[in-house]
C-alpha cells in the first residue's frame, strides 16, 4: 500500500476548496494533462474525465467519487479501461493549526491490481511525493501568502520516508 503525506500551512476547508476544483486535478496529479470536472464534482458519483499523455499516446479515462465528507475525506476511483482500477483515498486532518493531508492508493482491478507488489508501491511512493509537493503549492497559491493564520506562508515539504 502506498501512503504519502504533507502538512500545509492552510486549514482543511481551504485544501479542500482545491480538491472541490475537478479542473485543476491536471495541475498536481502526475501524469494528468488535461482534466475535466463533471456532473455535480466531488459528489458521490459524480466524475472527473482526464486525459494522461505517454509520448504520443492519448489515454482518455475517467476518475469516480466513492466516498466525499467535506472537508476530511475523498475517497476516488481511478478507472483505466484495460489497465485496471485504483482506489485514491485523500484524508485531510487539522493539525494544530495546519492541514496534514494523507495519501493512500492501491490498484483494485486489472494489470496493477493482480501484479502488485513492493516495486509499484516504490513507484507509487515517487508519484505521490510529487502529486502532494503540488497540491501543497497550489493550496499555498490559492489561498494565498499568509491567508492561513495570518501569517507568512512556509512550505511544508512532503515526508522523506515511512517515519
Amino acid at each position: 500500500m502506498a501512503v504519502r503525506h504533507v502538512l500545509v500551512p492552510r486549514t482543511p476547508e481551504q485544501v479542500w476548496s482545491v480538491l472541490c476544483d475537478g479542473n485543476a486535478y491536471r495541475e498536481w496529479v502526475v501524469g494528468t494533462a488535461e482534466s475535466e470536472e463533471l456532473d455535480d464534482w466531488p459528489a458521490v458519483g459524480s466524475a472527473i474525465r482526464y486525459t494522461v499523455r505517454i509520448g504520443p499516446l492519448r489515454l482518455h479515462n475517467e476518475t469516480v467519487v466513492r466516498i466525499s465528507e467535506p472537508p476530511r475525506q475523498l475517497q476516488l476511483e481511478a478507472r483505466s479501461g484495460p489497465l485496471g482500477s485504483a482506489r485514491i483515498a485523500i484524508e485531510v486532518l487539522p493539525w494544530g493549526d495546519d492541514a496534514l493531508i494523507i495519501l493512500d492508493e492501491h490498484p483494485l482491478s486489472g494489470p496493477g491490481g493482480r501484479l502488485h507488489n513492493v516495486a509499484l508501491d516504490a513507484v507509487l511512493q515517487i508519484r505521490h511525493r510529487v502529486m502532494l509537493q503540488r497540491l501543497a503549492k497550489l493550496v499555498q497559491r490559492s489561498t494565498g501568502p499568509g491567508a492561513a493564520h495570518g501569517g507568512e506562508g512556509r512550505a511544508a515539504p512532503a515526508d522523506a520516508g515511512p517515519w
